[in-house]
């Protein structure tokens, strides 16, 4: 881990960043931030609303301001958006600023936990499955360009997960 204590979770929509976040920061006693939900907070609005108002490059300038802004601070845990990945800056801060873990979850898996989420601006298509297939095939490599560990957060428990995170970051540490 980096010298900043920082953990910074990566993945697609609905692999559990959040969920398993908070769980981790309350376990490891950092600091949690969600990135979504921060830009949220400070915008004033949800980000189907910047998506509308700014389009997808828009968002992903706040997202990458932010990143880079949160990626400074030390002892958090962060939950990224699902498409932070995308810019090669904002790969670049995570990697250099914190332990990267990519949490992965099949396809199947994330269409269960999102289908019925109008929160999440790009699977709002004909198609949202075929949509986060396309994700997955985009992202999964970007991914796992920057993790320095890969969890499956498929049908596992979110306790379970954030037990095999502790007990990986444990080895990497040793």
């Amino acid at each position: 881990m980096s010298k900043t204590g920082n953990i910074f979770l990566v993945g697609l929509m609905g692999a559990g960043k959040t969920t398993i976040g908070k769980l981790l920061a309350k376990r490891l006693k950092k600091t949690f931030i969600d990135c979504d939900h921060e830009l949220e907070h400070r915008t004033g609005v949800k980000i189907p609303l910047i998506f509308e108002l700014e389009g997808e490059a828009g968002f992903r300038d706040r997202e990458a301001a932010l990143i880079k802004e949160l990626t400074q601070r030390p002892e958090i845990i962060l939950a990224t958006g699902g498409g932070a990945v995308l810019r090669k800056e904002n790969r670049e801060a995570l990697a250099q600023n914190g332990t990267v873990i990519y949490l992965n979850a099949k396809v199947e898996d994330l269409w269960l936990r999102t289908q019925h989420d109008k929160n999440r601006p790009l699977l709002q298509t004909a198609d949202p499955k075929a949509k986060l297939t396309e994700l997955y095939a985009q992202r999964d490599p970007l991914y796992r360009e920057i993790a320095d560990i890969v969890i499956t957060s498929g049908q596992q428990n979110v306790q379970h997960a954030a037990r095999e995170v502790e007990r990986r970051l444990r080895e990497i540490l040793a």
